[in-house]
């Protein structure tokens, strides 16, 4: 945290290399899952219980437990609520359509995204901490891999592809390739 404090109070920071770095017109977020546990206790499915003063008054103890006071003198505090299903869906949306755009220019393959796909997305989404980490960890780990290895195994096996229709089961995604 100390190191903070100079920027924070001189507007400049002197780097490994002793040169000077202006901070003085710049914005620096910093996040952390300090009193998550408050946030969700007073928030319900999406819906704030408690007007944002109230809940800034209630995050005070749990920062100042990890926060030295003379540090949170000088930050803003903004609490960012859990993700509801929508803003989860939208996430995964626009990711999904980045893979689709990266399958169409490497392969000229349309992503196609079945029924149940979103559903399956946010039932893995359970660490409500993790935010939209979690959907990124989800397709990172699990979805991108397999198809990866789908659309290899058909790439080298010389068979060409115009779709890849990405489903839902009960054990997980399944691919399609047409």
């Amino acid at each position: 945290h100390e190191i903070f404090f100079q920027v924070f109070d001189k507007g400049m920071m002197d780097d490994s290399e002793g040169r000077r770095i202006d901070f003085k017109n710049t914005l620096i977020l910093l996040t952390s899952n300090v009193g998550s546990d408050v946030i969700m206790d007073r928030t319900r499915n999406g819906t704030v219980r408690t007007g944002i003063d109230d809940l800034d008054t209630a995050l005070r103890p749990p920062l100042l437990k990890v926060f030295p006071a003379a540090f949170l003198g000088r930050v803003v505090t903004i609490p960012y609520y859990p993700l509801s299903d929508a803003m989860i869906e939208a996430i995964a949306r626009h990711q999904f359509g980045k893979i689709a755009r990266r399958l169409k220019a490497t392969n000229d393959a349309e992503l196609v995204i079945g029924d149940g796909v979103m559903d399956l997305v946010k039932a893995r989404c359970t660490e409500i901490e993790s935010g939209g980490r979690m959907i990124d960890a989800i397709l990172t780990n699990t979805l991108l891999p397999e198809l990866s290895r789908g659309v290899l195994n058909r790439s080298l096996e010389g068979k060409k592809m115009g779709k890849v229709i990405v489903g839902a089961s009960a054990e997980g995604f399944t691919y399609s390739f047409e």
